[in-house]
């Protein structure tokens, strides 16, 4: 019987192998206008702009009138946060960010980095660029763009940022960062017409680094962040030397894909499985069902109608704060949605999850960054950008409580030169927030064999 199987798998194999095989192609974009009205004539205005984020009494005044006029609401008896973010927690959060939180503390330490703006297609593009101080005599920053996710932002990356601008060990590379706020999120500028989506935001950061005179760079991201780094590579797999992402959902299913699928739990070992992934790709089909049901509801409001579902988060801070940070909690770990305070504490400090928030809230972006679903999921999944491999050197890091788990060889079927897939010790969706160290460390060897096998 065995033996039956393993040769029906083997001809499996060699026939998608031969099915999934594609010549070799780049992703194509092309220059677009998102900025109001047509767009003009003439050459774009390349200029960079030095930004501060900035705040000021009235709109602290406001922010504290909205949270003193909030109407509160009981979670059922025993609910924790299986209904959604959990009453008795949300009080006391919008308790200590009424009387307790410093927002203007908070900006000095958004300031502590440089923020640019510069103006790309007709929309003001926001910045953290952030070089290292010293380096040994004879070497060079590498530059990194690391790219941000829903619902995140810039400030995501500042605890890894120290981190690999200043490397513990000699051998690891020093970077120089830059962490652009993706087009309708944070301080960059809404595009103001349809059909924004992850190629264009892809096409846009090329473009910023190339204004910021590197000629070849290194991208890095999580959530959106790893689909427009992807996107990235695709379009410009001569600029970009390497790509790290610590997401990535499983690409189009081809024939092996779906063979692992049916044998996959059967014979793991066929198929490269760990018992990590046997764990994740095979639970009972209850579960499956349920979960996906739980865990996608936001999706499907985003990707249909994002300005109906954003305008109460844009009129209200306390249902921006819940709706926002409840993702911190069941996306970080799936069991602290049986914790009273959704374990939000466990690994984050109120102070930084606040400063996400307040991000969305001072900027008014809650709605734009919602469209950016529709943008990506109204084309469909049978994108040019799905079809085509990744022929630039990447490397995943794998987090155990990743939302959606793929085995290191359905990704090895969309990147084909994948020189690194590390299972990490522990950690979520929100990588850099959660375990900065473990994902600079990652990111800093991933790099560094792509390096040094240029």
């Amino acid at each position: 019987m065995y033996k039956e199987l393993a040769v029906a798998l083997g001809l499996g194999t060699l026939v998608a192998l031969v099915f999934l095989k594609k010549r070799k192609g780049v992703l194509k974009a092309h220059d677009g206008w998102w900025g109001v009205g047509a767009c003009p004539q003439g050459p774009e205005d390349d200029s960079i702009r030095p930004f501060k984020v900035e705040t000021t009494s009235e709109e602290i005044e406001d922010l504290h009138r909205r949270l003193d006029q909030t109407r509160s609401f009981p979670s059922l008896e025993d609910s924790q946060f299986n209904y959604g973010f959990n009453s008795k927690y949300l009080e006391k959060l919008v308790s200590y960010w009424r009387n307790d939180f410093n927002w203007r503390k908070q900006v000095d330490k958004l300031n502590k980095y440089p923020h640019f703006k510069t103006k790309i297609e007709g929309i003001d593009i926001h910045y953290v660029h952030v070089k290292p101080k010293s380096l040994a005599e004879g070497t060079r920053a590498v530059p990194l763009m690391m790219v941000h996710g829903w619902p995140g932002s810039f400030y995501e990356f500042y605890g890894i940022i120290p981190l690999l601008m200043e490397p513990s060990s000699p051998d690891d590379i020093t970077f120089e960062i830059i962490c652009p706020s993706i087009p309708g999120y944070g301080f960059s500028e809404a595009p103001h017409k349809k059909g924004f989506d992850g190629v264009c935001a892809a096409h846009i950061f090329n473009k910023l680094m190339k204004r910021l005179g590197f000629n070849q760079y290194y991208v890095q991201g999580g959530d959106w962040g790893s689909l427009i780094t992807t996107n990235m590579a695709q379009l410009e797999p001569n600029a970009v030397k390497g790509l790290h992402i610590n997401f990535a959902p499983p690409g189009k299913a081809g024939l092996l894909m779906m063979l692992s699928i049916l044998f996959g739990r059967r014979f793991p070992k066929l198929f490269g499985f760990t018992e990590h992934d046997v764990k994740r790709l095979f639970p009972t089909m209850e579960k499956l069902v349920v979960d996906a049901i739980r865990e996608t509801g936001y999706m499907h409001i985003q990707s249909t109608k994002p300005d109906t579902a954003g305008r109460g988060l844009n009129d209200s801070p306390v249902g921006l704060a819940a709706y926002i940070l409840e993702k911190f909690s069941t996306w970080t770990d799936p069991e602290f949605k049986n914790l009273e305070d959704g374990g939000l504490e466990r690994k984050f400090s109120l102070d930084d999850l606040l400063t996400n928030v307040m991000i969305y809230w001072t900027s008014r972006s809650i709605i734009s960054s919602m469209r950016f679903y529709k943008e990506n999921f109204s084309k469909g999944l049978n994108q040019p950008h799905a079809k085509l491999p990744v022929y630039v050197p990447s490397g995943v890091a794998s987090f155990p409580n990743e939302l959606m788990h793929s085995p290191k060889s359905w990704v090895t079927q969309k990147y084909h030169k994948l020189k690194t897939y590390t299972p990490m010790a522990r950690g979520g969706h929100f990588a850099a927030m959660e375990e900065p160290q473990l994902l600079a460390e990652d990111t800093s060897v991933s790099t560094r064999d792509k390096h040094d096998s240029k």
